[in-house]
């Protein structure tokens, strides 16, 4: 097989199908076969330089792609097996690898460098391979310039595999001193300079030690300043990317350097190509980011103090700032509202001033509001939408009292600007910067109205009417009636002003989603969550109106079943039109099935909609899934018992949703539906409980499930028990291990990375529900004695939490939860568990004196169960 590799690599990409999936086969059969001899062929044909580079390229790709996956358990799987492999062979593939750095083949050289970054990326951690820093940097000083460009380039890979913290600080000194030099003014070959400013870029997370050090700091700053200043446009975008990444790692650093970045900044923006422009803008976004998050953490009140990590530089920068973004406002392209992805430099422009407003509030509004005065009645479209636009990014931010005024002057213009604008850009930009009002300045936050019953009518009649308009400016019609019916959904039921046109409103927007091109801009979906937001904010008034809804959805939904043989481009439309129409209904059943006068009109469609809801499932469509999953569990909340006539149909979708691995937002959303369904049916889920709890248990000893819904999974145990209660008492030796082991892990999850953080409190969460409801579910019963084996490790792990400090709110609720719960059901067998417990005491006494009300409510509920259990 060795001998026709190159053959059959090259069939691999043939135009006739036959003879590339006859390839395809061949390949994964030798690799099946024989793994060893099938990589140990692949890198030596990528380091051929007399082969076709067609087949030397997909060589690398298959190459690559043995080593690594996008899903977590394959990628585990991967490099298990390569670890596992013979370590003289190993060698002989990475001799290969760097070999092929040499090679005058650019394709070859780049393939080249992301599979060693992606071998360095196994092996470095397992301390494998320690001589391969030192053979890359000894190619540096070699001539011909690319192999001193590949091994750059494969520096910067290997930076973005491995972790800062296997490489040793002098290692990291001399790839840094390296990847600097290569960037360097005084190097003459562009490419080598673009490998060393992208590899910069990459190394940047492990030039921490070097960033406190003022000499290198400065020097690392002039290299990447003077890199802006390239004649090569790809070396100056490169450039200014890392002076964005820089901004977020080492904000705390950039002081000094502040006037030299704004005049650089200010003259790419105002002179260069778009792509190095634009990366100029973002800079300036990734510091109000920085700014925003610190000021957002120590709150508003800090003048002058001077622990606040903050140097207030979007503040400082302003008067030259704001004048700098809002000429790129004028800089619109023709179509760009048509493209959904579309970016450019008044994209950007705008986008940085929105978060330039968050970042100073009302500093902005004088700044910004000549320009808006200027411009918004000028002949010339640019002039007018980029002032619309200028106004719309300033809307959050400010305090509303310093904006009310403007606005209510601004509004009639604004409506009538939508509806007799020439323009499309400057309606689409009217129609988004009228969503933005309403998001921010509408609702029970605001003291002064801005929409009355006076102007009511008129702006519901613009918005209807910009609905007919083109797709785009139809989709943020559609957004500004969200945040309007948004903004009424805290008044008093009988009060909101849209009652009188909640018929109207329906209509217009069930005749969007007919629209012939409602798959344009969004539209259809933007319909749909809109009458979704209506129905939600809806009053008692309108309720038989939304009745009336539910069998217009339902034959909807019936017709996208009906339709026959479709191309897969129509079949993928049509389920995410099924996925809009279920949602639509979930969101019917949670408003009618939350009052008593409205359940029961509305229950006469139950039994139709749950036949709808299971011939969805027939479509095997991810989408619609999730979405008939949800409209199920509300259907469920909303029959109570009666949901159990279902179950025995529903039983087997409810089960595959349970081990879609594959799509594992449909496994987490149908953990829980379970949820849901308990607390409808309570004891009448018995007969399923035996198939439900099965699986929960496989699915948390795969490690080929996502780690997000395991924490669900957890309190789902805990669901079942208050259903079931002390029925439970079977499957109590199975899930306690499960628990306690996961409740073991996750007390001890040190880490400062924010995610980590946030996933254990999630698990920490489910956790502690499950005991909740195992407590809660043999309360009373004469089998609450079985729980007292596992009670000790339950305050272990109490106080475990307690002692580590790092749980959030929500956890701290339900774990002195916890601790009632046990006081509660155990009763005086609880009593010397909580002497022994190390910090119960202390726990309770922090929650009784918490701020949170929702955690003291909590602790004041232990207190008093503990008291009795030790009374009793």
């Amino acid at each position: 097989m060795a001998m026709e590799v190159t053959q059959v690599l090259l069939n691999a990409q043939a135009v006739d199908g036959a003879v590339r999936k006859h390839a395809e086969e061949s390949l994964m059969q030798f690799q099946e076969q024989n793994l060893l001899s099938f990589l140990l062929s692949l890198s030596s044909e990528l380091a051929n330089d007399e082969k076709p580079i067609e087949s030397r390229k997909l060589a690398g790709l298959i190459l690559k792609n043995a080593l690594d996956a996008k899903e977590q358990h394959r990628k585990f799987e991967l490099v298990q097996r390569w670890l596992s492999l013979d370590n003289a062979a190993k060698a002989q593939i990475k001799a290969s690898l760097l070999k092929t750095l040499t090679s005058t083949v650019h394709d070859a050289r780049s393939t080249a460098s992301q599979v060693i970054a992606k071998v360095a990326g196994i092996e470095m951690p397992h301390n494998q391979w320690p001589e391969l820093v030192s053979s890359l940097l000894g190619n540096i000083h070699q001539l011909p310039a690319h192999v001193k460009q590949a091994t750059l380039e494969t520096l910067g890979y290997l930076c973005e595999e491995v972790s800062p913290d296997v490489v040793d600080q002098d290692q990291v000194n001399k790839i840094l001193t390296a990847v600097v030099q290569g960037m360097n003014s005084t190097e003459t070959n562009n490419e080598v300079r673009l490998a060393a400013t992208r590899a910069l870029y990459n190394a940047l997370g492990f030039a921490q030690a070097n960033f406190t050090n003022d000499m290198e700091r400065d020097y690392i700053m002039r290299v990447v300043c003077e890199a802006t200043l390239s004649p090569e446009v790809k070396i100056r975008q490169a450039a200014f990317e890392c002076l964005v990444s820089i901004s977020s790692t080492y904000y705390d650093k950039l002081t000094m350097y502040m006037q030299d970045i704004f005049n650089i900044t200010a003259k790419a923006v105002r002179e260069d190509e778009e792509p190095v422009a634009l990366q100029a803008i973002e800079f300036w976004s990734s510091i109000c980011d920085e700014e925003i998050d610190v000021l957002e953490e120590y709150g508003g009140d800090f003048s002058g103090d001077s622990d606040i990590p903050c140097s207030y530089f979007i503040k400082k920068a302003l008067p030259a700032l704001v004048p700098m973004l809002l000429e790129t406002l004028l800089k619109q392209e023709e179509d760009q509202d048509q493209d959904e992805g579309a970016w450019n430099l008044a994209m950007a422009g705008g986008t940085c001033l929105g978060l330039v407003a968050r970042t100073v509030a009302d500093d902005i509004v004088p700044l910004v509001m000549p320009f808006i005065e200027e411009n918004i009645t000028k002949a010339d479209w640019r002039q007018r939408e980029a002032a619309t636009y200028a106004f719309g990014s300033i809307l959050e931010g400010p305090a509303p009292d310093k904006l009310i005024s403007i606005v209510n002057i601004a509004l009639n213009f604004m409506l009538s600007a939508l509806t007799t604008d020439p323009n499309n850009h400057v309606k689409d930009t009217t129609a988004w910067t009228l969503g933005r009002i309403f998001e921010f300045l509408h609702g029970s936050t605001t003291d002064t109205p801005i929409i009355t019953n006076a102007n009511c009518q008129q702006i519901i009649t613009v918005l209807l009417q910009s609905m007919k308009d083109v797709p785009n400016v139809a989709e943020k019609a559609c957004g500004a009636l969200y945040f309007l019916a948004q903004g009424f959904e805290d008044v008093d039921s009988m009060s909101s002003p849209l009652t009188p046109f909640f018929q109207e409103i329906v209509k217009s927007l069930l005749t969007v989603t007919h629209r012939e091109d409602a798959t344009e801009s969004r539209l259809r979906t933007a319909a749909y969550e809109t009458l979704n937001e209506v129905v939600r904010c809806s009053t008692d008034e309108t309720a038989p109106l939304v009745v009336q809804l539910v069998p217009v959805i339902m034959m909807e939904l019936h017709q996208t079943l009906e339709a026959q043989k479709l191309s897969s481009d129509e079949r993928e439309k049509q389920a995410e039109f099924q996925g809009l129409l279920c949602g639509c209904l979930q969101v019917i059943i949670q408003k009618l099935g939350a009052s008593e006068t409205t359940k029961h009109p509305f229950m006469q469609f139950a039994d139709q909609m749950m036949g709808l809801f299971l011939r969805v499932f027939a479509c095997r469509s991810a989408t619609v899934h999730e979405e008939a999953m949800l409209a199920i569990g509300a259907l469920a909340y909303s029959t109570g018992p009666d949901f159990a006539k279902y179950m025995s149909e529903f039983y087997k979708y409810l089960e595959m949703g349970l081990q879609n691995f594959e799509e594992y937002q449909v496994c987490t959303i149908t953990v829980g539906v379970v949820g849901d369904i308990c607390r409808a049916l309570e004891d009448k889920i018995l007969p399923y409980c035996d198939g439900i709890m099965t699986q929960l248990l496989k699915n948390l000893s795969s490690n080929q499930l996502h780690r997000s819904v395991k924490p669900p999974i957890f309190s789902c145990f805990g669901d079942i028990a208050l259903a079931i209660g002390e029925n439970f008492e079977k499957y109590l030796a199975y899930a306690m291990p499960m628990l306690k082991s996961a409740a073991e892990v996750s007390a001890h999850a040190s880490g400062s990375d924010d995610e980590i953080i946030e996933y254990t409190n999630l698990l920490r969460n489910g956790i502690l529900e499950a005991f909740s409801g195992i407590f809660q579910g043999f309360k009373g019963s004469p089998k609450t004695h079985l729980l007292l084996p596992y009670s000790p490790h339950i305050l272990q792990f109490l106080d475990s939490l307690y002692l580590v400090k790092d749980m959030d709110d929500v956890v701290m609720k339900t774990a002195i939860g916890v601790l009632g719960d046990l006081a509660d059901t155990l009763g005086s067998n609880a009593s010397p568990l909580i002497q022994q417990s190390v910090s119960s005491k202390d726990f309770l006494n922090e929650c009784l004196s918490s701020d949170d009300h929702l955690i003291k409510e909590s602790a004041e509920w232990a207190k008093l169960a503990i008291s009795r259990a030790v009374s009793g």
